[in-house]
């Protein structure tokens, strides 16, 4: 399928047979499509500062932060990953169909004294998540480098299968794993040597499920510049006390009032399936209270989920609703998230 102008695979084996390899072994996704934009120069952790929801001159050299990009009235423009490759040199990763605007807002507040040099690396690098309990141990016979060292929101380079890569160990599944970028002719091969070593290829479908089923959100979805990172649930992720952050003085306005809504996570409690832009109603399946942002199976859990905004005093866990399927108000209830948290063990 088409994807913000990249041909992606939706699935190869199956939806549910490629979620139950990552729960189980590991699995293969090209996101290569992820925007990969380098922010160098003197100025670079002063022009993060001014845009990100993070600070980002505090972050040490080879560390990763989850952040995201809002407006100057809070909404949120994308969320991102910055990694801090060295003391003036940064990586952004946003999604793919929100590079171009995140590369315009940080355009835009890029000083013109030459300090700061923003360059999108994204057509020449590929990028490939390799997640699963045994994606370390798979990419560690393709390397000397010791990957163990690399902890949970950490970077390093490396050398994989013969090829220099950066190594992050983020994800997008709520799984163990790394996210490789390196140049892009060197990805194909990467690719066949992992699935020889027994990772499966998988696609849009079951990474869709797998950050649903982990609680994480998705731009367009469940995050817009109608959103802000409060309603959205991600108040950890914001540092809104600094004078030179753009989006400072309308997210302090928004945390010190309290948002009206929140996201929630909910399960279904009758038989349905809730989809994006279905109805979410109060108990007595009257009054329409929210619109469902994210929904579908749990291959994982054997239970239908979702995601939504909805007022305040309807977000406790436990809190009855309903979501109208096909003009038929079905029972669910508001339930913590993650739906769906791996086992550290593992």
């Amino acid at each position: 399928m088409q994807f913000a102008g990249w041909e992606m695979p939706v699935r190869f084996d199956g939806i549910i047979a490629e979620s139950k390899a990552v729960r189980t072994n590991a699995g293969l996704f090209d996101i290569s499509h992820m925007g990969r934009v380098e922010i160098r120069g003197e100025g670079a952790a002063r022009l993060l500062n001014r845009v990100l929801s993070v600070q980002a001159s505090r972050m040490r050299t080879g560390r990763a932060r989850y952040n995201v990009i809002c407006d100057e009235s809070g909404g949120i423009i994308d969320d991102c990953i910055v990694y801090r490759l060295g003391r003036e040199r940064f990586l952004l990763v946003p999604n793919a169909s929100n590079t171009d605007a995140a590369l315009a807002w940080l355009e835009r507040w890029t000083p013109d004294d030459g300090d700061v040099e923003v360059v999108n690396l994204t057509e020449q690098t590929a990028m490939i998540a390799c997640q699963g309990p045994q994606a370390a141990a798979l990419l560690q016979q393709l390397t000397d480098d010791d990957l163990s060292k690399i902890r949970p929101f950490r970077a390093a380079s490396a050398t994989v299968n013969g090829k220099k890569a950066y190594m992050a160990r983020t994800g997008y599944t709520g799984e163990d794993g790394f996210e490789i970028m390196m140049r892009a002719e060197a990805a194909p091969d990467l690719w066949s040597r992992l699935v020889d070593l027994g990772a499966s290829s998988c696609g849009l479908g079951a990474r869709d499920v797998l950050r649903l089923e982990a609680g994480l959100l998705l731009h367009g979805n469940d995050m817009s510049t109608d959103v802000n990172p409060y309603e959205a649930a991600l108040d950890q992720f914001v540092d809104a006390d600094r004078e030179d952050y753009v989006a400072g003085g309308a997210l302090r306005k928004i945390r010190d009032t309290g948002p009206s809504r929140r996201i929630v996570g909910f399960k279904m409690v009758e038989r349905g399936i809730a989809r994006q832009g279905y109805a979410i109603l109060d108990d007595e399946g009257q009054d329409v209270i929210g619109q469902v942002t994210s929904g579908g199976p749990s291959p994982t859990l054997d239970t239908n989920i979702g995601l939504g905004y909805v007022p305040i005093r309807f977000a406790d866990p436990g809190t009855r609703i309903r979501i109208e399927i096909r003009g038929r108000p079905t029972a669910a209830e508001i339930t913590t998230l993650p739906f769906y948290q791996r086992s550290r063990s593992a």
